[in-house]
């Protein structure tokens, strides 16, 4: 029930379309020096920062990627427990919803808060919470926030056409890690991740840019139409 709840809210919240490109994906982004400013009305319930430590609500570092309700040792609510079990994590698009109104997407969080109804205010408080979760090649699995590519690949590259199934045979060293069905369990999904973005993240890995030497012992491996190969075959499994 809670799952179906959550999908609901996202349907009339998150903008619909098909994942944004990195020039899309870069005006998301807001202010955050303004975000600081706006953060300021959460901070009788929630700290960031060096020192931060739960108060009424937990605190925000690592935010970003982080299971909901998932701070060891703070009082959740039963509705926030259930959207935990039910595998809410926090990305981007949720936290933006999240923040829009909180009763909305998990109806019965403890979240007094009104939320916040401009969407540059939000996009600009998410770019100050941003900065106290680990940035993405800190994070080797994490999915791609709104932020630059670290890597600039070849028209050529990016427009190779990965086989499925030829994917799904080189995937098998793969789910030796990751979950084919999509479930986080300590090492973060890859399954329906857009194409571009898996390739341009084994790429970068390829290049020793994101740090994480099994991940880049393996990439190194791959050549590029494997690398294509894999690409297609998690973002199109069931």
């Amino acid at each position: 029930m809670m799952k179906r709840l959550i999908i609901t809210a996202l349907v009339a919240l998150v903008p619909l379309g098909g994942p944004a490109h990195a020039e899309e994906e870069a005006r998301l982004i807001g202010d955050a020096d303004r975000g600081a400013n706006l953060f300021r009305q959460c901070t009788g319930c929630h700290q960031i920062g060096p020192d931060a430590k739960n108060r009424i609500g937990p605190h925000l570092n690592g935010i970003f990627g982080r299971r909901a309700g998932s701070m060891e040792g703070f009082d959740y609510s039963k509705s926030m427990e259930r959207a935990s079990s039910d595998g809410l994590t926090w990305d981007y698009d949720l936290l933006d919803a999240y923040i829009e109104n909180p009763r909305v997407l998990i109806s019965g969080t403890r979240m007094s808060f009104r939320g916040i109804k401009d969407p540059q205010d939000r996009h600009d408080v998410l770019a100050y919470l941003r900065q106290f979760s680990a940035n993405p090649q800190d994070i080797p699995e994490a999915a791609p926030t709104a932020i630059a590519r670290e890597v600039d690949l070849p028209p050529d590259i990016l427009a190779i056409v990965g086989d499925v199934p030829y994917g799904e045979y080189l995937a098998s060293e793969c789910l030796t890690c990751h979950r084919r069905d999509g479930a986080d369990a300590g090492i973060p999904s890859i399954v329906k991740w857009p194409e571009e973005d898996f390739v341009i993240a084994m790429h970068a890995y390829k290049r020793k840019l994101r740090v994480h030497p099994v991940m880049q012992m393996m990439a190194g491996r791959l050549s590029d139409e494997e690398i294509a190969a894999l690409a297609a075959y998690f973002a199109t499994i069931e």
